[in-house]
């Protein structure tokens, strides 16, 4: 088992979950977090402090594509440690349907 960022974390960006990772395994795209699942821990400190509710036990249903993400993306975006402001208008896309479709970018973010 591991962890993964799912489209709600899109536009969204909270970075709560970054700092209390005991092996640093987010990654940060432009608009969004990734976990490494092969650097994951499967300690799930992460997934409480999380305010979109965006990171989940890749056991629950329905996310398959969530891990190839999350795999893919934490290969190529650098990796975060450090907390940093979430985008201004966080808070206007927190619960928004669809987000992967109208908002994911494949851009890498700025990491640490």
């Amino acid at each position: 088992m591991t962890y993964v960022v799912t489209d709600a974390c899109i536009k969204c960006k909270y970075m709560d979950c970054v700092e209390v990772c005991p092996v640093d395994c987010f990654y940060e795209g432009e608009n969004m977090l990734v976990i490494n699942p092969s650097e994951c821990i499967d300690c799930g400190v992460c997934e409480p402090e999380c305010p979109a509710e965006a990171i989940l036990p890749d056991t629950e249903d329905g996310l398959e594509k969530w891990l190839e993400v999350n795999t893919k993306y934490s290969e190529s975006w650098p990796n975060i440690t450090v907390s940093r402001e979430p985008p201004a208008d966080a808070d206007d896309f927190k619960g928004v349907e669809g987000k992967f479709e109208a908002h994911f970018s494949e851009n890498p973010g700025e990491g640490d």
